[in-house]
């Protein structure tokens, strides 16, 4: 009833797939200098290993309690740190709950499973596209929102900045600037803003109103103008001042990210073509000559060298990946 034909493709191709993840995983440290790093860290906390007696144990034991202290406070900052679901849709700026959201996914996992049926694919291969569609799109759509709103409120956060700096230099309350930016600033700013004003009126403590906001919009801008701001209200200061500071260090940095990102367009546009040229070569044969093709999928040896390819070409990407995405 259903064609298990490509059983066997798909086996080898998951086997492929997880041997070069594994290389990856394995490799990764060593082509980014982490590994390095690391050693480098490692032996500096070791410190001096030619101390002997008593001085030596002391120190030993007072680097172990350092150690399992700075452990305690990363395991406890992770902990609270950690992204739930909601926390994701809220930063996708999707309004939906989390039961809507698998709801979703189990209607695009049941409408990919049942079009893998009617195309005549196999039982196998339509249970790992309902799986794809059913976990990796839905998250992967909330990633992309959340990526492009990011980029939306750090393109206009400066703008609103310079607001509350002019409107403090001509004499109007903090207070009264943020509702400027909540009336007048597009979206997503006027949202998170308007949230950020809302919960000044219920009184809720700034601070708190700002972890919101940090929490919606994880931007290190954000936390620069809640510090500037959180400082300002502890010790007094001029606040238009070190607000245009911040804005000139904001728009600095937008200038930095685009001139990485020409810098890194050719490196980019190499790997794009590098990835693209099998595919698009095999392509090209196979539209002059199947013939010459057609063993890759129908004989045993052809399906070894697709999984061998399979592999060299997901080790490939992903160093390429990671050569090109750039830290600044």
């Amino acid at each position: 009833m259903f064609d298990v034909g490509l059983t066997p493709i798909m086996f080898i191709g998951l086997v492929a797939l997880a041997i070069g993840l594994l290389a990856y995983v394995v490799a990764s440290p060593f082509l980014t200098g982490e590994h390095k790093s690391e050693k480098r860290i490692d032996s500096i906390s070791k410190g001096k290993a030619n101390k002997t007696g008593a001085r030596q144990d002391t120190a030993t034991d007072r680097r172990k309690q350092v150690q399992e202290q700075l452990k305690y406070a990363d395991q406890k900052k992770a902990a609270k740190n950690k992204v739930t679901l909601k926390t994701k849709l809220i930063r996708a700026g999707l309004a939906a709950s989390p039961q809507q959201f698998h709801i979703a996914s189990l209607i695009l996992a049941a409408v990919g499973f049942a079009g893998c049926l009617v195309g005549g694919l196999g039982m196998i291969t339509a249970a790992l596209v309902a799986f794809a569609a059913g976990t990796g799109l839905p998250r992967w759509i909330i990633s992309f929102l959340a990526k492009r709103r990011q980029a939306k409120f750090s393109n206009e956060f400066a703008n609103a900045i310079d607001v509350i700096v002019r409107g403090v230099q001509t004499g109007l309350p903090l207070n009264e600037c943020l509702n400027i930016i909540a009336r007048e600033s597009p979206e997503p700013v006027k949202g998170e803003f308007v949230d950020f004003v809302e919960g000044q009126r219920l009184g809720i403590p700034m601070m708190e109103c700002f972890e919101r906001m940090m929490e919606s919009i994880p931007l290190p801008e954000v936390n620069f103008f809640a510090i500037v701001v959180a400082i300002q209200q502890g010790s007094g200061g001029n606040l238009a001042e070190a607000l245009g500071n911040l804005s000139n260090v904001l728009r600095s940095r937008k200038m930095l990210a685009a001139k990485v990102a020409a810098l890194a367009g050719e490196a980019k546009a190499t790997a794009y073509i590098l990835g693209a040229t099998p595919f698009g070569v095999a392509g090209m044969v196979y539209s002059v000559a199947p013939a010459f093709i057609n063993p890759l999928f129908s004989e045993p040896l052809g399906h070894v060298l697709l999984a061998i390819a399979a592999t060299m070409m997901t080790i490939g990407i992903l160093i390429m990946r990671k050569l090109i995405n750039f830290k600044y």
